[in-house]
């Protein structure tokens, strides 16, 4: 696949540029527990995870305590949350493996604006890729929770800061909806992806599929 033809190159970070999504799962599960949930109410949180791929953890947590728990949405509750899936998976986050392919992808196109837009919390994000030396190559920046992907996609295209044509190279339902939303190529990389169905979907909707960055490089 040809990408010279695109002036901006969208990543998804969790199943594209990280095999994280196996580790992120097993946290929304340990997170519950930890939070005084049953096996079968951490189960529920982990399905609807995994059924909304791509969404952020904020509206997850809220979900939990409201339709699985039966639960008021207070700070307390929602920062015990989010403070222990955070600390669940920063070690995980910072050894998981990287994309084969994403550094020699990199070197071929110079001159493209790269940006990674995740569901995952921003500021961890930021720290995480410094931390992994990775954020240089992201000169169009690193955007993630508690804006959506939409949100960052309208606000950065507006401003002229993410410039079409763009590609959004994602793993789940929700990557590509927001990418056609935005008007924004997609193309679905399926190695690690939790998105049960993609094939159809991805046949329904005509979407074009690679196994993983490493088939671009």
């Amino acid at each position: 696949m040809n990408l010279a033809q695109y002036k901006t190159l969208v990543f998804d970070c969790d199943g594209v540029i990280l095999d994280s999504n196996l580790l992120k799962t097993q946290a929304y599960y340990d997170t519950a527990i930890a939070f005084g949930a049953s096996n079968e109410q951490a189960q529920a949180i982990v399905d609807y995870h995994v059924r909304l791929g791509g969404i952020s953890r904020y509206p997850k947590f809220e979900y939990f305590l409201q339709e699985i728990l039966h639960q008021p949405v207070t700070d307390e509750r929602m920062k015990f949350l989010l403070d222990r899936f955070a600390s669940e998976i920063h070690h995980g986050l910072l050894h998981c493996k990287l994309a084969d392919g994403l550094i020699e992808l990199r070197e071929r196109y110079p001159q493209q604006r790269w940006m990674v837009l995740s569901g995952g919390d921003q500021a961890e994000l930021r720290g995480l890729f410094k931390q992994r030396g990775l954020d240089g190559m992201f000169d169009g920046g690193i955007y993630g929770s508690p804006d959506n992907k939409d949100q960052v996609l309208a606000r950065e295209i507006a401003s002229g800061h993410l410039a079409k044509p763009a590609l959004f190279l994602g793993d789940s339902k929700y990557d590509h909806e927001a990418a056609s939303r935005a008007g924004l190529d997609f193309l679905f990389l399926s190695e690690w992806t939790e998105f049960e169905g993609w094939q159809g979907y991805c046949e329904q909707h005509g979407i074009r599929i690679l196994t993983n960055l490493g088939s671009l490089s």
